[in-house]
């Protein structure tokens, strides 16, 4: 890995982490003014009609997927004729998937709605044209990822940052203007919804076209590119369906044995889980272009090199933000949620271990992708993680707490960690299975639970306030930062960064 890839992807994850931490912040506060002008009721009408929409998803995430891995994979190659003909066969996949779900949407989905949904008489006229601004503004998201995953592809992370800048001001504007809006505001709301989605789709389009010669559209079809990117997506779609389906599912058995409280704390946990994960998915959006250019270029040896930090820094990013939470559970559930549903912390606890060692595993997912041959992987992490649903059912059904339905989560989750790795070396013989059980994933697991158990006991023994949860979050973090500075980095990655220190220190003491 060179000392200019190091920085781009130090640069591109830090604005990365500028963006989420901008749209957190941006969407927490909206969401409360949302919920307190739209009210409780309207507010769950757009939440189930736009749901609907929602639970397509997975198609437009495994497409996603498929764009970014080809896009980036002939950057890597530099073949900048294919780009062209994979940027315009990506484009006329999307618009294609587009109206496949608009014409879904407008014969199954608008029947259930009108037929099956619990909504009040007199909001279903409103239900109904928010349910058709939910079915545009989903195809403006699905239309927006060929153009999303160049920027992804072409690095230029700075392009997220600005114009998620627009997208959240655009956001506070919807708040104002549903203020002072005299029309139904929850009409009004699907709208104003769809118009930022519109412009922020013309946005990175233009973006594009300013900055990549491959982001010009013509109708170009390549049949046999066409079927090796659908064939990609098709199985990416096999994974992807596993997984809602397991969460989806386990939610389902939760509730046969326990009823709809413990369905929220479990729903709460997974919130606050999705949240700190994504810090270390940020670093990941900004690894993953590097490991797949690399690949294509026939640098084997680098690109096994990031996987290998990837997994590394991708636990150590999420422990330093999940540590300090999982140290604090119950003070923070209670600071943030007044009243705090029966067994969210244990939910929440398990989640974060579970994310932490799923964390090891996005780069072998891009590793993986990055060779085109994903059927045997797809296949085989649907089958590992469904295995979660009869292990947890066997455990409620002999008595076990609800929190313990997690235990399987874990399990599944270290199982489909060694399972992407000996899928991986089936394909690329260069990696080693000892090195990566032992000095990755072993070592990560022992550095992270003394981590915790150090932190821990800090806590224990200072009392339950506001200020002592700043102050314990705080050693948490430089526990974590001294313990992966000594043990959890290589000796040239240390010298790099005492070098960094030295250098910034002596610029620091010429400017005073």
């Amino acid at each position: 890995m060179t000392t200019s890839s190091n920085k781009r992807i130090a640069k591109n994850t830090l604005l990365l982490y500028f963006r989420m931490l901008l749209t957190i912040v941006v969407g927490l506060y909206t969401s409360r003014v949302v919920l307190n002008t739209l009210g409780v009721s309207d507010y769950g009408v757009y939440n189930v009609v736009g749901g609907i929409v929602a639970m397509l998803s997975f198609l437009n995430s495994a497409l996603t997927a498929a764009s970014q891995r080809f896009i980036a994979f002939e950057l890597g190659r530099g073949d900048i004729s294919k780009l062209k003909k994979i940027f315009c066969t990506s484009v006329t996949i999307h618009a294609t998937l587009a109206v496949i779900i608009f014409v879904i949407a407008e014969t199954v989905g608008l029947w259930f709605i009108n037929t099956h949904l619990n909504i009040d008489a007199n909001r279903m006229v409103a239900a109904n044209w928010v349910y058709q601004f939910s079915i545009f503004t989903f195809m403006l998201t699905i239309l927006s990822v060929p153009y999303n995953s160049c920027i992804v592809a072409h690095e230029h992370m700075n392009a997220f940052a600005y114009i998620s800048i627009l997208e959240v001001t655009l956001k506070l504007l919807i708040v104002y203007l549903l203020l002072v809006a005299n029309y139904d505001k929850l009409i009004t709301y699907g709208v104003l919804v769809f118009a930022v989605a519109l412009v922020v789709r013309l946005t990175y389009g233009v973006y594009c076209k300013r900055h990549f010669e491959e982001c010009t559209y013509h109708f170009n079809f390549d049949k046999q590119l066409f079927k090796e990117m659908f064939s990609f997506a098709g199985w990416s779609v096999v994974g992807n369906l596993g997984f809602s389906f397991k969460d989806q599912a386990a939610n389902v058995i939760l509730n046969l044995f326990f009823g709809t409280v413990v369905n929220a704390a479990r729903g709460v946990a997974l919130q606050v889980n999705g949240i700190i994960a994504g810090f270390s998915t940020n670093f990941m959006m900004a690894l993953n272009p590097q490991i797949t250019k690399q690949y294509a270029s026939g640098d084997i040896e680098s690109s096994m090199k990031l996987v290998y930090a990837g997994s590394r820094f991708s636990f150590f990013l999420l422990a330093f933000i999940a540590i300090p939470v999982m140290i604090n559970l119950d003070y923070l559930l209670k600071l943030w949620l007044g009243t705090v549903p029966e067994y969210t912390s244990d939910f929440l606890f398990l989640a974060l271990v579970a994310a932490l060692i799923n964390s090891m595993s996005h780069p072998l997912v891009t590793a993986l992708q990055a060779t085109g041959k994903i059927k045997v992987f797809q296949i085989s992490i649907c089958i590992v993680m469904l295995c979660e649903l009869p292990l947890a059912y066997i455990i409620l059904h002999f008595g076990g707490k609800p929190y313990m339905a997690m235990y399987p989560t874990v399990l599944v989750v270290f199982v489909g960690l060694f399972t992407r790795f000996i899928v991986l070396k089936r394909q690329v013989p260069a990696y080693k299975l000892r090195y990566f059980a032992f000095f990755i994933v072993g070592k990560n697991i022992l550095l992270g639970t003394f981590c915790f158990i150090a932190a821990y006991y800090v806590h224990k023994a200072l009392p339950v306030n506001f200020g002592t949860f700043i102050l314990t979050s705080v050693i948490a973090c430089v526990i974590v930062a001294l313990v992966v500075y000594a043990f959890g980095i290589t000796h040239n990655e240390r010298m790099n960064l005492n070098e960094k220190f030295k250098i910034k220190h002596l610029k620091t003491n010429r400017i005073r």
